[in-house]
Protein backbone atom coordinates (compact mmCIF):
# COMPACT_ATOMS: atom_id res chain seq x y z
CA UNK A 1 0.00 0.00 0.00
CA UNK A 2 1.40 3.39 -0.99
CA UNK A 3 1.86 6.18 1.53
CA UNK A 4 -1.45 8.02 1.92
CA UNK A 5 -2.88 10.03 4.78
CA UNK A 6 -5.68 8.74 6.95
CA UNK A 7 -7.86 11.67 5.87
CA UNK A 8 -7.33 10.76 2.19
CA UNK A 9 -8.33 7.16 2.87
CA UNK A 10 -11.41 8.24 4.81
CA UNK A 11 -12.46 10.76 2.17
CA UNK A 12 -11.97 8.23 -0.62
CA UNK A 13 -13.97 5.64 1.33
CA UNK A 14 -16.85 8.12 1.52
CA UNK A 15 -16.86 8.38 -2.29
CA UNK A 16 -16.85 4.60 -2.68
CA UNK A 17 -19.66 4.25 -0.15
CA UNK A 18 -21.80 6.72 -2.12
CA UNK A 19 -21.07 4.75 -5.29
CA UNK A 20 -21.89 1.47 -3.54
CA UNK A 21 -25.22 2.76 -2.22
CA UNK A 22 -26.14 3.89 -5.73
CA UNK A 23 -25.23 0.45 -7.05
CA UNK A 24 -27.24 -1.41 -4.39
CA UNK A 25 -30.38 0.75 -4.29
CA UNK A 26 -32.51 2.61 -6.82
CA UNK A 27 -33.28 6.34 -7.12
CA UNK A 28 -30.41 7.43 -4.86
CA UNK A 29 -29.67 11.14 -4.50
CA UNK A 30 -26.34 11.99 -2.82
CA UNK A 31 -25.39 15.16 -1.02
CA UNK A 32 -22.06 15.44 0.85
CA UNK A 33 -19.60 12.96 2.34
CA UNK A 34 -16.55 14.29 4.20
CA UNK A 35 -13.89 12.67 6.31
CA UNK A 36 -14.31 13.17 10.07
CA UNK A 37 -12.08 12.76 13.12
CA UNK A 38 -13.40 9.20 13.58
CA UNK A 39 -13.98 8.11 9.98
CA UNK A 40 -16.38 9.42 7.37
CA UNK A 41 -20.05 9.78 6.53
CA UNK A 42 -22.31 10.41 3.55
CA UNK A 43 -25.83 11.86 3.30
CA UNK A 44 -28.40 10.17 1.05
CA UNK A 45 -31.95 10.72 -0.12
CA UNK A 46 -33.60 7.51 -1.35
CA UNK A 47 -37.00 5.80 -1.11
CA UNK A 48 -35.60 2.82 0.80
CA UNK A 49 -35.45 3.31 4.58
CA UNK A 50 -31.91 2.31 5.48
CA UNK A 51 -31.23 0.09 8.49
CA UNK A 52 -28.17 -1.68 9.95
CA UNK A 53 -29.41 -4.83 8.20
CA UNK A 54 -28.43 -3.13 4.92
CA UNK A 55 -24.81 -2.71 6.00
CA UNK A 56 -23.47 -6.15 4.95
CA UNK A 57 -24.56 -5.78 1.31
CA UNK A 58 -23.27 -2.19 1.14
CA UNK A 59 -19.96 -3.28 2.70
CA UNK A 60 -19.70 -6.17 0.25
CA UNK A 61 -20.15 -3.77 -2.67
CA UNK A 62 -17.55 -1.38 -1.21
CA UNK A 63 -15.11 -4.30 -0.87
CA UNK A 64 -15.74 -5.25 -4.50
CA UNK A 65 -15.07 -1.66 -5.63
CA UNK A 66 -11.89 -1.48 -3.55
CA UNK A 67 -10.64 -4.73 -5.13
CA UNK A 68 -11.06 -3.23 -8.61
CA UNK A 69 -8.16 -0.92 -7.67
CA UNK A 70 -9.43 1.86 -9.93
CA UNK A 71 -7.68 5.24 -9.93
CA UNK A 72 -9.11 8.42 -8.43
CA UNK A 73 -8.75 10.90 -11.29
CA UNK A 74 -8.90 14.64 -10.70
CA UNK A 75 -10.09 16.99 -13.42
CA UNK A 76 -10.82 20.72 -13.37
CA UNK A 77 -13.92 21.45 -15.47
CA UNK A 78 -16.21 24.30 -16.45
CA UNK A 79 -19.54 24.91 -14.75
CA UNK A 80 -21.49 23.58 -17.74
CA UNK A 81 -19.33 20.48 -17.99
CA UNK A 82 -19.73 19.80 -14.27
CA UNK A 83 -23.51 20.19 -14.54
CA UNK A 84 -23.56 17.54 -17.27
CA UNK A 85 -21.44 15.20 -15.15
CA UNK A 86 -23.83 15.60 -12.20
CA UNK A 87 -27.02 15.41 -14.24
CA UNK A 88 -29.94 14.07 -12.22
CA UNK A 89 -28.30 14.71 -8.84
CA UNK A 90 -30.37 17.64 -7.52
CA UNK A 91 -28.42 18.20 -4.28
CA UNK A 92 -25.09 18.21 -6.10
CA UNK A 93 -26.45 20.69 -8.67
CA UNK A 94 -27.65 22.99 -5.89
CA UNK A 95 -24.18 22.82 -4.33
CA UNK A 96 -22.71 23.60 -7.75
CA UNK A 97 -24.84 26.75 -7.93
CA UNK A 98 -23.15 27.98 -4.71
CA UNK A 99 -19.74 28.12 -6.37
CA UNK A 100 -18.89 31.68 -7.50
CA UNK A 101 -18.78 32.37 -11.23
CA UNK A 102 -15.31 32.03 -12.71
CA UNK A 103 -14.02 29.76 -9.94
CA UNK A 104 -12.36 26.49 -10.98
CA UNK A 105 -14.44 23.40 -10.28
CA UNK A 106 -12.49 20.33 -9.20
CA UNK A 107 -13.93 16.87 -9.81
CA UNK A 108 -12.80 13.36 -8.94
CA UNK A 109 -13.80 10.27 -10.89
CA UNK A 110 -13.36 6.67 -9.79
CA UNK A 111 -14.75 4.11 -12.23
CA UNK A 112 -18.18 5.35 -13.33
CA UNK A 113 -18.66 7.55 -10.26
CA UNK A 114 -17.95 11.29 -10.36
CA UNK A 115 -17.86 13.82 -7.53
CA UNK A 116 -17.46 17.57 -7.36
CA UNK A 117 -14.63 17.65 -4.82
CA UNK A 118 -11.42 19.48 -3.94
CA UNK A 119 -9.77 16.28 -2.70
CA UNK A 120 -7.16 15.08 -2.09
CA UNK A 121 -7.76 11.35 -2.50
CA UNK A 122 -5.81 8.11 -2.63
CA UNK A 123 -4.22 7.19 -5.95
CA UNK A 124 -6.11 3.89 -6.36
CA UNK A 125 -9.06 2.42 -4.49
CA UNK A 126 -7.08 -0.50 -3.00
CA UNK A 127 -5.11 2.03 -0.92
CA UNK A 128 -8.26 2.69 1.16
CA UNK A 129 -7.90 -0.59 3.04
CA UNK A 130 -10.88 -2.10 4.87
CA UNK A 131 -14.21 -0.29 5.36
CA UNK A 132 -16.74 -0.92 8.13
CA UNK A 133 -20.09 0.87 8.38
CA UNK A 134 -20.96 1.79 11.95
CA UNK A 135 -24.24 3.64 12.34
CA UNK A 136 -27.10 5.62 10.83
CA UNK A 137 -28.42 9.06 11.65
CA UNK A 138 -30.77 11.67 10.26
CA UNK A 139 -29.39 14.93 8.90
CA UNK A 140 -31.27 17.94 7.58
CA UNK A 141 -30.10 19.09 4.17
CA UNK A 142 -27.67 22.01 4.68
CA UNK A 143 -28.24 21.66 8.42
CA UNK A 144 -31.58 23.49 8.16
CA UNK A 145 -34.48 21.85 9.98
CA UNK A 146 -36.85 23.40 7.42
CA UNK A 147 -35.26 21.24 4.72
CA UNK A 148 -35.70 17.53 4.06
CA UNK A 149 -34.22 15.01 6.46
CA UNK A 150 -31.56 12.93 4.71
CA UNK A 151 -30.19 9.54 5.77
CA UNK A 152 -26.59 9.62 6.96
CA UNK A 153 -24.35 6.55 7.02
CA UNK A 154 -21.18 6.64 9.13
CA UNK A 155 -18.17 4.42 8.57
CA UNK A 156 -14.56 3.82 9.48
CA UNK A 157 -11.48 2.65 7.59
CA UNK A 158 -8.55 0.47 8.62
CA UNK A 159 -5.39 -0.68 6.88
CA UNK A 160 -6.29 -4.32 7.44
CA UNK A 161 -8.54 -6.62 9.47
CA UNK A 162 -6.21 -6.56 12.48
CA UNK A 163 -6.33 -2.77 12.70
CA UNK A 164 -10.09 -2.84 12.14
CA UNK A 165 -10.44 -5.14 15.15
CA UNK A 166 -8.46 -2.70 17.29
CA UNK A 167 -10.58 0.23 16.11
CA UNK A 168 -13.81 -1.62 16.87
CA UNK A 169 -12.56 -2.58 20.33
CA UNK A 170 -11.75 1.07 21.04
CA UNK A 171 -15.21 2.02 19.80
CA UNK A 172 -16.78 -0.49 22.22
CA UNK A 173 -14.70 0.97 25.03
CA UNK A 174 -15.87 4.45 24.04
CA UNK A 175 -19.48 3.24 24.29
CA UNK A 176 -18.77 1.86 27.75
CA UNK A 177 -17.42 5.24 28.77
CA UNK A 178 -20.14 7.31 27.05
CA UNK A 179 -20.89 10.21 29.38
CA UNK A 180 -24.59 10.13 28.49
CA UNK A 181 -24.94 6.55 29.73
CA UNK A 182 -22.72 7.03 32.79
CA UNK A 183 -24.43 10.31 33.63
CA UNK A 184 -27.67 8.38 34.13
CA UNK A 185 -26.11 5.31 35.78
CA UNK A 186 -24.19 7.43 38.29
CA UNK A 187 -27.15 9.81 38.79
CA UNK A 188 -25.16 12.88 37.74
CA UNK A 189 -27.56 14.68 35.39
CA UNK A 190 -30.35 14.25 32.90
CA UNK A 191 -31.32 15.88 29.61
CA UNK A 192 -34.95 16.70 28.83
CA UNK A 193 -35.98 16.41 25.15
CA UNK A 194 -38.50 19.20 25.79
CA UNK A 195 -35.62 21.54 26.66
CA UNK A 196 -32.82 20.61 24.21
CA UNK A 197 -29.29 21.65 24.98
CA UNK A 198 -29.95 22.37 28.67
CA UNK A 199 -28.64 20.27 31.55
CA UNK A 200 -30.47 19.29 34.72
CA UNK A 201 -27.71 18.64 37.25
CA UNK A 202 -28.52 16.18 40.02
CA UNK A 203 -26.85 16.51 43.45
CA UNK A 204 -23.90 14.24 42.62
CA UNK A 205 -23.29 15.85 39.25
CA UNK A 206 -23.55 19.30 40.76
CA UNK A 207 -21.01 18.28 43.40
CA UNK A 208 -18.52 17.58 40.59
CA UNK A 209 -19.43 20.89 38.95
CA UNK A 210 -18.93 22.94 42.12
CA UNK A 211 -15.73 21.09 43.05
CA UNK A 212 -14.30 21.79 39.59
CA UNK A 213 -15.36 25.43 39.73
CA UNK A 214 -13.87 25.92 43.20
CA UNK A 215 -10.66 24.23 42.05
CA UNK A 216 -10.35 26.68 39.16
CA UNK A 217 -11.31 29.61 41.38
CA UNK A 218 -8.44 28.82 43.74
CA UNK A 219 -6.01 28.63 40.80
CA UNK A 220 -7.22 31.97 39.44
CA UNK A 221 -6.93 33.77 42.76
CA UNK A 222 -3.39 32.47 43.14
CA UNK A 223 -2.59 33.73 39.62
CA UNK A 224 -3.77 37.29 40.25
CA UNK A 225 -7.30 37.22 38.79
CA UNK A 226 -10.27 39.10 40.20
CA UNK A 227 -13.66 37.44 39.79
CA UNK A 228 -16.59 39.41 38.39
CA UNK A 229 -20.12 38.70 37.22
CA UNK A 230 -22.03 40.41 34.43
CA UNK A 231 -25.70 40.38 33.32
CA UNK A 232 -27.06 37.42 31.40
CA UNK A 233 -29.12 39.71 29.14
CA UNK A 234 -27.60 42.78 27.46
CA UNK A 235 -29.01 45.30 24.95
CA UNK A 236 -28.70 45.01 21.20
CA UNK A 237 -26.80 48.30 21.11
CA UNK A 238 -23.91 46.75 23.08
CA UNK A 239 -23.80 43.71 20.79
CA UNK A 240 -23.82 45.98 17.76
CA UNK A 241 -20.89 48.00 19.05
CA UNK A 242 -18.95 44.85 19.93
CA UNK A 243 -19.52 43.39 16.46
CA UNK A 244 -21.33 40.30 17.69
CA UNK A 245 -24.68 41.38 16.25
CA UNK A 246 -23.30 41.44 12.72
CA UNK A 247 -21.18 38.30 13.05
CA UNK A 248 -23.02 36.12 15.58
CA UNK A 249 -26.70 37.12 15.60
CA UNK A 250 -27.90 33.77 14.21
CA UNK A 251 -26.53 32.01 17.31
CA UNK A 252 -28.04 34.43 19.84
CA UNK A 253 -31.30 34.09 21.77
CA UNK A 254 -33.09 37.40 21.33
CA UNK A 255 -35.85 38.95 23.44
CA UNK A 256 -37.66 42.29 23.67
CA UNK A 257 -38.81 44.47 26.53
CA UNK A 258 -40.35 47.96 26.46
CA UNK A 259 -39.74 48.21 22.71
CA UNK A 260 -36.02 47.50 23.16
CA UNK A 261 -34.21 44.46 21.81
CA UNK A 262 -31.93 42.43 24.09
CA UNK A 263 -29.92 39.24 23.68
CA UNK A 264 -28.94 36.51 26.11
CA UNK A 265 -25.17 36.68 26.15
CA UNK A 266 -23.41 34.02 24.05
CA UNK A 267 -20.08 35.15 25.51
CA UNK A 268 -18.78 37.27 28.38
CA UNK A 269 -16.27 39.63 26.74
CA UNK A 270 -18.47 42.74 26.27
CA UNK A 271 -19.42 42.57 29.94
CA UNK A 272 -15.76 42.53 30.99
CA UNK A 273 -15.11 45.66 28.92
CA UNK A 274 -18.15 47.36 30.47
CA UNK A 275 -16.54 46.81 33.87
CA UNK A 276 -13.21 48.13 32.59
CA UNK A 277 -14.93 51.23 31.23
CA UNK A 278 -16.86 51.89 34.46
CA UNK A 279 -14.08 54.16 35.77
CA UNK A 280 -10.86 55.81 34.68
CA UNK A 281 -8.00 53.34 34.39
CA UNK A 282 -4.28 53.91 34.62
CA UNK A 283 -1.41 51.97 33.09
CA UNK A 284 -0.60 51.08 36.69
CA UNK A 285 -3.85 49.02 36.78
CA UNK A 286 -2.59 46.82 33.97
CA UNK A 287 -2.57 43.95 33.47
CA UNK A 288 -6.13 43.69 34.79
CA UNK A 289 -7.24 40.05 34.92
CA UNK A 290 -11.03 39.70 35.18
CA UNK A 291 -12.36 36.14 35.61
CA UNK A 292 -16.02 35.22 35.24
CA UNK A 293 -17.93 31.97 35.52
CA UNK A 294 -20.65 33.56 33.43
CA UNK A 295 -23.58 31.53 32.12
CA UNK A 296 -23.83 31.83 28.33
CA UNK A 297 -26.44 30.65 25.86
CA UNK A 298 -25.95 29.89 22.18
CA UNK A 299 -28.69 28.88 19.78
CA UNK A 300 -26.98 25.78 18.44
CA UNK A 301 -28.94 23.71 15.89
CA UNK A 302 -30.64 20.79 17.62
CA UNK A 303 -28.93 18.33 15.29
CA UNK A 304 -25.49 19.38 16.56
CA UNK A 305 -26.27 18.92 20.27
CA UNK A 306 -24.47 16.03 21.97
CA UNK A 307 -25.09 15.14 25.60
CA UNK A 308 -23.32 17.68 27.79
CA UNK A 309 -20.45 17.98 25.29
CA UNK A 310 -22.32 20.43 23.08
CA UNK A 311 -25.20 22.32 24.63
CA UNK A 312 -27.09 25.59 24.42
CA UNK A 313 -26.53 26.70 28.00
CA UNK A 314 -23.04 26.53 29.50
CA UNK A 315 -20.47 28.18 31.75
CA UNK A 316 -16.82 28.74 30.87
CA UNK A 317 -13.86 29.27 33.20
CA UNK A 318 -13.67 32.54 31.33
CA UNK A 319 -11.31 35.46 31.87
CA UNK A 320 -10.32 38.61 30.03
CA UNK A 321 -6.95 40.23 30.51
CA UNK A 322 -6.60 43.92 29.68
CA UNK A 323 -2.94 44.75 29.18
CA UNK A 324 -0.45 46.84 27.25
CA UNK A 325 1.22 45.55 24.13
CA UNK A 326 4.48 45.12 26.05
CA UNK A 327 2.71 42.81 28.50
CA UNK A 328 1.30 40.39 25.89
CA UNK A 329 4.23 37.98 25.87
CA UNK A 330 4.40 37.75 29.66
CA UNK A 331 0.64 37.27 30.04
CA UNK A 332 0.44 34.56 27.38
CA UNK A 333 3.39 32.74 28.94
CA UNK A 334 1.76 33.06 32.38
CA UNK A 335 -1.46 31.62 30.99
CA UNK A 336 0.39 28.71 29.37
CA UNK A 337 1.98 27.83 32.69
CA UNK A 338 -1.43 27.92 34.39
CA UNK A 339 -2.95 25.72 31.70
CA UNK A 340 -0.19 23.11 31.94
CA UNK A 341 -0.43 23.13 35.75
CA UNK A 342 -4.19 22.50 35.60
CA UNK A 343 -4.01 19.83 32.90
CA UNK A 344 -1.33 18.02 34.89
CA UNK A 345 -3.76 17.59 37.79
CA UNK A 346 -6.07 15.65 35.46
CA UNK A 347 -3.31 13.70 33.72
CA UNK A 348 -3.64 15.70 30.51
CA UNK A 349 -0.20 17.31 30.45
CA UNK A 350 1.28 14.71 28.05
CA UNK A 351 0.97 15.03 24.26
CA UNK A 352 -0.62 18.48 24.45
CA UNK A 353 -1.28 19.92 20.98
CA UNK A 354 -1.14 23.67 20.30
CA UNK A 355 -2.50 25.39 17.20
CA UNK A 356 -2.32 29.03 16.13
CA UNK A 357 -5.59 29.96 14.41
CA UNK A 358 -5.26 32.85 11.97
CA UNK A 359 -7.55 35.40 10.30
CA UNK A 360 -10.88 34.02 8.98
CA UNK A 361 -12.72 35.40 5.97
CA UNK A 362 -15.42 36.81 8.25
CA UNK A 363 -13.39 39.21 10.39
CA UNK A 364 -13.26 42.77 11.66
CA UNK A 365 -10.19 45.01 11.46
CA UNK A 366 -7.58 45.50 8.76
CA UNK A 367 -5.13 42.83 7.64
CA UNK A 368 -2.08 44.71 8.90
CA UNK A 369 -3.46 44.68 12.46
CA UNK A 370 -4.28 41.00 12.13
CA UNK A 371 -0.80 40.16 10.92
CA UNK A 372 0.69 42.09 13.82
CA UNK A 373 -1.59 40.26 16.28
CA UNK A 374 -0.72 36.85 14.86
CA UNK A 375 3.01 37.57 15.06
CA UNK A 376 2.68 38.77 18.66
CA UNK A 377 0.79 35.64 19.69
CA UNK A 378 3.23 33.33 17.91
CA UNK A 379 6.19 35.04 19.60
CA UNK A 380 4.57 34.73 23.01
CA UNK A 381 3.82 31.04 22.45
CA UNK A 382 7.44 30.30 21.55
CA UNK A 383 8.64 32.33 24.53
CA UNK A 384 6.50 30.15 26.81
CA UNK A 385 8.36 27.08 25.55
CA UNK A 386 5.52 25.61 23.50
CA UNK A 387 5.50 24.59 19.84
CA UNK A 388 2.49 25.24 17.63
CA UNK A 389 0.96 24.39 14.27
CA UNK A 390 -0.75 26.93 12.02
CA UNK A 391 -4.51 26.52 11.61
CA UNK A 392 -5.33 28.87 8.71
CA UNK A 393 -8.54 30.88 8.79
CA UNK A 394 -9.79 29.45 12.11
CA UNK A 395 -9.38 32.55 14.30
CA UNK A 396 -12.29 34.36 15.99
CA UNK A 397 -13.78 37.19 13.96
CA UNK A 398 -12.01 39.72 16.19
CA UNK A 399 -8.56 38.16 16.53
CA UNK A 400 -6.17 35.18 16.27
CA UNK A 401 -5.95 32.57 18.97
CA UNK A 402 -3.93 29.72 20.40
CA UNK A 403 -5.95 26.54 20.86
CA UNK A 404 -4.87 23.77 23.22
CA UNK A 405 -5.94 20.18 22.57
CA UNK A 406 -5.61 17.51 25.23
CA UNK A 407 -5.59 13.74 24.69
CA UNK A 408 -7.83 11.51 26.82
CA UNK A 409 -7.40 7.92 28.03
CA UNK A 410 -8.63 6.55 24.68
CA UNK A 411 -6.23 8.71 22.70
CA UNK A 412 -8.98 11.06 21.52
CA UNK A 413 -8.24 14.77 21.04
CA UNK A 414 -10.33 17.46 22.76
CA UNK A 415 -9.79 21.14 22.11
CA UNK A 416 -10.45 22.89 25.44
CA UNK A 417 -8.08 25.71 26.36
CA UNK A 418 -7.71 28.86 24.30
CA UNK A 419 -6.20 32.32 24.46
CA UNK A 420 -7.24 34.93 21.91
CA UNK A 421 -5.46 38.19 21.18
CA UNK A 422 -7.90 41.00 20.47
CA UNK A 423 -7.10 44.53 19.30
CA UNK A 424 -10.64 45.06 18.01
CA UNK A 425 -13.11 45.03 20.93
CA UNK A 426 -11.18 47.58 23.04
CA UNK A 427 -10.70 49.91 20.04
CA UNK A 428 -12.41 53.25 19.48
CA UNK A 429 -14.43 51.66 16.67
CA UNK A 430 -15.85 49.06 19.05
CA UNK A 431 -16.20 49.36 22.85
CA UNK A 432 -13.60 52.11 23.25
CA UNK A 433 -11.71 50.89 26.31
CA UNK A 434 -9.09 53.41 27.41
CA UNK A 435 -6.43 53.85 30.05
CA UNK A 436 -4.15 56.76 30.94
CA UNK A 437 -0.57 55.97 29.98
CA UNK A 438 2.66 57.18 31.62
CA UNK A 439 2.65 60.00 29.06
CA UNK A 440 -0.70 61.29 30.39
CA UNK A 441 -2.46 60.42 27.11
CA UNK A 442 -5.28 57.96 26.51
CA UNK A 443 -4.44 54.55 25.03
CA UNK A 444 -6.43 51.45 24.11
CA UNK A 445 -5.47 48.26 25.94
CA UNK A 446 -5.03 44.90 24.28
CA UNK A 447 -7.56 42.27 25.33
CA UNK A 448 -6.72 38.61 25.87
CA UNK A 449 -9.73 36.26 25.96
CA UNK A 450 -8.74 33.02 27.67
CA UNK A 451 -10.12 29.79 29.11
CA UNK A 452 -8.33 26.74 30.47
CA UNK A 453 -11.12 24.18 30.68
CA UNK A 454 -13.45 25.88 28.23
CA UNK A 455 -17.07 24.96 28.89
CA UNK A 456 -17.33 23.36 32.34
CA UNK A 457 -20.16 21.19 31.05
CA UNK A 458 -18.10 19.87 28.17
CA UNK A 459 -15.01 19.39 30.34
CA UNK A 460 -17.02 17.34 32.84
CA UNK A 461 -18.27 15.22 29.94
CA UNK A 462 -14.65 14.67 28.89
CA UNK A 463 -13.70 13.76 32.47
CA UNK A 464 -16.57 11.27 32.77
CA UNK A 465 -15.32 9.45 29.67
CA UNK A 466 -11.63 9.84 30.50
CA UNK A 467 -12.08 8.32 33.98
CA UNK A 468 -14.93 6.00 32.86
CA UNK A 469 -16.92 7.50 35.74
CA UNK A 470 -14.30 6.48 38.32
CA UNK A 471 -13.31 9.98 39.43
CA UNK A 472 -10.20 10.61 41.50
CA UNK A 473 -10.87 11.04 45.19
CA UNK A 474 -10.74 14.85 45.21
CA UNK A 475 -13.37 15.10 42.46
CA UNK A 476 -15.65 12.16 43.31
CA UNK A 477 -19.14 13.32 44.36
CA UNK A 478 -19.27 10.61 47.02
CA UNK A 479 -15.79 9.90 48.30
CA UNK A 480 -16.65 7.36 50.99
CA UNK A 481 -19.68 5.16 51.52
CA UNK A 482 -20.22 3.56 54.91
CA UNK A 483 -21.78 0.09 54.91
CA UNK A 484 -23.18 -1.10 58.28
CA UNK A 485 -23.48 -4.89 58.27
CA UNK A 486 -26.77 -4.71 60.22
CA UNK A 487 -29.11 -2.28 61.97
CA UNK A 488 -27.09 -2.81 65.13
CA UNK A 489 -24.20 -0.89 63.52
CA UNK A 490 -26.30 2.02 62.18
CA UNK A 491 -25.52 4.37 65.06
CA UNK A 492 -21.78 3.66 64.77
CA UNK A 493 -22.00 4.18 61.00
CA UNK A 494 -23.57 7.59 61.55
CA UNK A 495 -20.85 8.48 64.07
CA UNK A 496 -18.13 7.59 61.52
CA UNK A 497 -19.99 9.55 58.82
CA UNK A 498 -20.14 12.65 60.99
CA UNK A 499 -16.42 12.51 61.80
CA UNK A 500 -15.45 12.03 58.15
CA UNK A 501 -17.76 14.87 57.10
CA UNK A 502 -16.24 17.10 59.78
CA UNK A 503 -12.83 16.27 58.27
CA UNK A 504 -14.08 17.66 54.94
CA UNK A 505 -15.07 14.54 53.03
CA UNK A 506 -18.24 13.75 51.09
CA UNK A 507 -19.72 10.68 52.74
CA UNK A 508 -22.81 8.53 52.29
CA UNK A 509 -24.28 5.76 54.43
CA UNK A 510 -26.14 2.74 53.03
CA UNK A 511 -28.91 2.03 55.58
CA UNK A 512 -30.83 -0.22 53.23
CA UNK A 513 -31.97 -3.65 54.46
CA UNK A 514 -29.77 -5.34 51.83
CA UNK A 515 -27.10 -7.81 52.84
CA UNK A 516 -23.50 -6.64 52.96
CA UNK A 517 -22.59 -8.29 49.65
CA UNK A 518 -25.35 -6.36 47.84
CA UNK A 519 -24.23 -3.11 49.48
CA UNK A 520 -20.65 -3.69 48.35
CA UNK A 521 -21.78 -4.43 44.80
CA UNK A 522 -23.90 -1.27 44.70
CA UNK A 523 -21.03 0.91 45.96
CA UNK A 524 -18.73 -0.72 43.43
CA UNK A 525 -21.13 -0.09 40.54
CA UNK A 526 -21.36 3.56 41.61
CA UNK A 527 -17.53 3.71 41.43
CA UNK A 528 -17.14 5.16 44.93
CA UNK A 529 -13.43 5.43 45.84
CA UNK A 530 -13.73 3.98 49.36
CA UNK A 531 -16.14 1.69 51.19
CA UNK A 532 -16.08 1.53 54.97
CA UNK A 533 -17.64 -1.60 56.49
CA UNK A 534 -18.68 -1.37 60.15
CA UNK A 535 -20.25 -3.84 62.56
CA UNK A 536 -20.54 -4.34 66.34
CA UNK A 537 -17.03 -5.84 66.51
CA UNK A 538 -15.55 -2.81 64.72
CA UNK A 539 -17.33 -0.52 67.17
CA UNK A 540 -16.06 -2.51 70.15
CA UNK A 541 -12.50 -2.33 68.79
CA UNK A 542 -12.81 1.36 67.86
CA UNK A 543 -11.89 0.69 64.25
CA UNK A 544 -13.29 0.39 60.71
CA UNK A 545 -12.80 -2.06 57.84
CA UNK A 546 -11.81 -0.33 54.58
CA UNK A 547 -12.16 -1.33 50.95
CA UNK A 548 -10.45 0.72 48.22
CA UNK A 549 -11.67 0.94 44.63
CA UNK A 550 -8.06 0.92 43.47
CA UNK A 551 -6.37 -1.41 45.97
CA UNK A 552 -9.12 -3.75 47.16
CA UNK A 553 -9.52 -4.85 50.78
CA UNK A 554 -7.27 -2.81 53.08
CA UNK A 555 -8.40 -4.51 56.27
CA UNK A 556 -9.09 -2.95 59.65
CA UNK A 557 -7.66 0.42 60.69
CA UNK A 558 -8.24 3.32 63.03
CA UNK A 559 -10.39 6.16 61.73
CA UNK A 560 -7.54 8.66 62.19
CA UNK A 561 -5.29 6.50 60.02
CA UNK A 562 -7.98 6.33 57.35
CA UNK A 563 -8.39 10.11 57.41
CA UNK A 564 -4.62 10.50 57.03
CA UNK A 565 -4.75 8.20 54.00
CA UNK A 566 -7.59 10.23 52.47
CA UNK A 567 -5.77 13.51 53.05
CA UNK A 568 -2.60 12.23 51.43
CA UNK A 569 -4.57 11.05 48.37
CA UNK A 570 -6.70 14.17 48.10
CA UNK A 571 -4.22 16.23 46.09
CA UNK A 572 -6.42 18.98 44.64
Amino acid sequence: MSETTLEERRHSAAHLMARAVQNVFEDVQVDIGPATDEGFYYDFDLPHRLSPEDFPKIEAEIARLIALDEPFVRKVVSRDECAKMLEGQKYKLERLADIPEGEDISTYTVGDYVEMCRGPHVGHSREIGVVKLTRLAGSYYRGDENNKMLQRIYGIVAKDEAELKEILERAEEAKRRDHRRLGVELDLFHLDPEDPGQIFWHPKGWSIYITLQDYMRAKLIKDGYQEVNTPAIMPRSLWERSGHWAHYKANMFITESEKRVFAVKPMNCPGALEIFNSRTRSYKDLPLRLAEFGHCARNEPSGTLHGIMRVRGFVQDDAHILCTEDQIEGEVAKFCRLLIDVYKDFGFDKNLLVKLSTMPEDHVGDEATWQHAEEALAKACVASGMKYEIQPGEGAFYGPKLEFTLIDALGRPWQCGTIQLDYQLPSAERLNAEYIGPDGAKHHPVMLHRAVLGSLERFIGILIEHYAGAFPLWLAPEQVRILPISDKASAYAEKIRAELAAAGFRVGVDLSPDKLGAKIREATVKKIPYQVVVGPRDEAAGQISVRSRADGDLGAMKLDDFISRLNSEKKC
